[in-house]
């Protein structure tokens, strides 16, 4: 069912656009039939998950952190994340850069906005992003690069809502990487509203239940 359904959405969603396969709490024989399939980034929300499926599965997995993320974690996952969706702090940025320079890495990153009316959504607002990428202690971090944005809309079967939310983060895109060519990544919508979101100009969609089947979280 696994191999079909991201068949499914492999064939629907443009070429331009990078399907992330959310496989938190899912079973490693679940993720080893995507892999099988062509699968081969996977987006994990617990640092502990993502670095027992590291462990396991084959090493040509780009492993993508998309839950909110604490800075004390950051450490168990810095050899070999390939890119962390959802940073809303400055102070996460420079923990970050701190063990990536460890590993002689270059972490890439996505500044979280906050486009969703819910209060529980984290996220910068596009003033605290634009203050970020302008200040020259964010140039001094040699060890991350900011690659993009990734927003969250509200949990609504609204659309023109959520049209509006993702339309806000794209003019601020737009803007934005006109001025720095390294913003290259728009990392909007999940399973219920990645349509809606890759109309709007998303080039990267975090997809789980759609692939996997919805979650039993026991």
């Amino acid at each position: 069912m696994i191999t079909e359904n991201l068949q499914k959405i492999k064939d629907a969603i443009p070429d331009h656009v990078t399907l992330v396969a959310v496989s938190k709490t899912k079973p490693i024989a679940d993720l080893q039939e995507a892999y099988d399939a062509g699968q081969r980034i996977f987006g994990e929300n617990k640092i502990q998950e993502m670095v027992d499926k590291y462990d396991i599965l084959p090493k040509d997995i780009k492993w993508h952190m998309i839950g909110h993320l604490q800075s004390n974690k950051v450490k168990y996952m810095a050899h070999f994340v390939d890119l962390i969706h959802g940073v809303d702090k400055f102070k996460t940025l420079k923990e970050i850069n701190k063990q990536a320079k460890k590993h002689d890495r270059i972490i890439n990153c996505l500044l979280q906005a906050k486009i969703a009316e819910e209060d529980t959504k984290f996220g910068l607002s596009f003033e605290d992003i634009e203050a970020i990428l302008v200040s020259e202690e964010f140039a001094s971090l040699k060890n991350i690069k900011v690659v993009g944005f990734m927003g969250m809309a509200t949990f609504t079967d609204n659309t023109a809502q959520l049209e509006k939310e993702f339309a806000s983060l794209k003019h601020f895109f737009d803007k934005q990487s006109a001025k720095n060519p390294a913003l290259e990544i728009l990392s909007m919508g999940m399973s219920g509203d990645y349509p809606l979101a890759i109309k709007k100009g998303s080039t990267m969609v975090r997809v789980g239940s759609s692939i996997f089947g919805s979650r039993n979280y026991n």
